[in-house]
């Protein structure tokens, strides 16, 4: 962590912020104004752009994924501009927790995956581009999109270690521990050899 150096009210303030930003289901948001099927009732149940995906639509998972990784590194920015590095922080964590537990949704949200890149992209830049491209190998070599997101999170706190940057090691690693229990279904079905590949009904 960087130093605390913004009050508890403030910290609370982007906390909050960042929870509420993180929170906006743009999965739901993409797939009504498409006149898509909800991706509740089809796949995972999850509100994520994999999900979307399985609608038949890439342009709504392609827009799904955008908008989410970008509320969140929008909630990290607003916050450091407003208040200082540690504020960002919190904000960033928040939103990553508000879009795997919305409250409007009875706490059912994504899996994180797009708001946590998000997050690491306004957070690190360098880190986050690395993020991006082990998930995008992965996602690349196995055509199984949670076998790059669980790369992509573990690698992380790799790159985070390997560029020095303690400062950002712990979110990096309770973003990575919480995306991996979102995850716990798929690594089951990995262990069984039945988690289905990117274009292919689960």
């Amino acid at each position: 962590m960087p130093p605390i150096d913004s009050p508890l009210a403030v910290l609370l303030l982007w906390g909050l912020l960042g929870y509420v930003a993180g929170s906006v289901p743009f999965g739901l948001v993409v797939t009504r104004a498409m006149g898509l099927v909800d991706p509740r009732s089809i796949g995972s149940g999850n509100i994520g752009a994999t999900n979307v995906l399985r609608t038949g639509s890439k342009s709504a998972g392609a827009l799904t994924l955008i908008l989410d990784a970008v509320k969140g590194a929008l909630a990290v920015l607003a916050a450091r501009l407003a208040a200082g590095e540690d504020a960002a922080q919190v904000a960033g964590l928040l939103a990553f927790v508000g879009h795997c537990y919305p409250a409007w949704l009875r706490f059912r949200g994504g899996k994180g995956v797009a708001t946590f890149l998000g997050v690491l992209l306004a957070l690190i830049w360098p880190v986050g581009l690395l993020t991006c491209a082990t998930w995008i190998a992965g996602v690349a070599l196995t055509r199984v999109s949670s076998v790059g997101a669980l790369a992509a999170a573990a690698s992380s706190t790799i790159w985070m270690v390997f560029l020095g940057r303690g400062d950002v090691l712990l979110i990096g690693i309770a973003m990575t521990l919480l995306l991996y229990w979102r995850h716990r279904q798929n690594l089951a079905r990995l262990r069984a050899g039945t988690e289905p590949r990117l274009g292919r009904k689960p």
